[in-house]
């Protein structure tokens, strides 16, 4: 399996409302953290995640947390 693209090596904070969302999971989008489709053509697929209430969240755009599409705090070793 190919690697994503790190996007960056910090997490985005972004403040969601309730619904569905779609990460980026190979890190070409260029609207990060969310899917753009630049996935095309390659083995990756958007990871749909669902918001239930307004709320803050930490979304990883080093691509390689455990916890994705949440940062689990791994940027800091890459």
């Amino acid at each position: 399996m190919k690697k994503p693209v790190i996007a960056e090596k910090a997490p985005k904070a972004l403040t969601l409302e309730p619904g569905t969302y779609y990460w980026c999971a190979c890190g070409r989008s260029k609207n990060q953290p969310f899917c753009d489709g630049s996935h095309q053509g390659t083995e990756f697929t958007p990871l749909p995640f669902d918001i239930d209430e307004k709320k803050e969240v930490w979304l990883c755009q080093c691509k390689h947390s455990k916890k994705k599409p949440f940062c689990d705090g791994t940027h800091r070793t890459l």
